[in-house]
């Protein structure tokens, strides 16, 4: 699968990271682009970078057309402003651009959403962003699988990543369910 995974300027750049690493291990064929925004949320949260394969001004990267589309683009982290953009058409990045180009080819777009609380405007801009065919999967992970570290924590929600592009994963435990009393 060609995908393309772009960081933003979001807090949570671990999510980035760690989704980046797991793509590869699961054999992926990844490109990366990081914005500006991440690169200074990065060295606030202490954060090591993946190598950038693309700028965010590059529209020359073949992922900026439909004509050759990734099979799927990550926004992870994605910031409310990157969300805006996608909502509204506004391809004024690499990263929006190619959202754009996801949607409109009908390819996957998932959007992890790293914010709280929400604003009825970014809550409206994740409704148009779903309509139009894309995922919104915000960084909320979950705790049935009893997480012990913060690396579990940010494991369960990049494992939901990988599942919505259909890609097997050990990254967290799967709920089984008790349903008997």
């Amino acid at each position: 699968m060609r995908i393309l995974l772009c960081l933003t300027g979001a807090s949570g750049i671990v999510y980035g990271t760690r989704l980046a690493k797991a793509l590869k291990e699961a054999k992926q064929e990844i490109k990366i682009v990081i914005s500006a925004g991440a690169k200074e949320v990065a060295k606030a949260e202490g954060a090591a970078l993946p190598s950038s394969d693309y700028s965010e001004n590059d529209f020359s990267c073949p992922y900026a057309s439909g004509s050759n589309a990734p099979d799927a683009v990550v926004i992870c982290p994605c910031s409310l402003k990157t969300l805006g953009e996608i909502a509204n058409g506004v391809g004024s990045s690499l990263t929006t651009r190619a959202a754009e180009v996801a949607l409109k080819e009908r390819k996957k777009l998932i959007l992890v959403v790293r914010e709280t609380p929400y604003s009825l405007i970014a809550i409206e801009n994740m409704k148009l962003v779903t309509l139009a065919g894309g995922v919104v999967l915000p960084a909320s992970p979950g705790f049935y699988h009893q997480p012990k570290t913060i690396e579990q924590l940010v494991d369960f929600v990049c494992g939901k990543v990988m599942d919505q592009l259909g890609l097997e994963h050990k990254l967290f435990k799967r709920w089984k369910g008790n349903w008997e009393k």
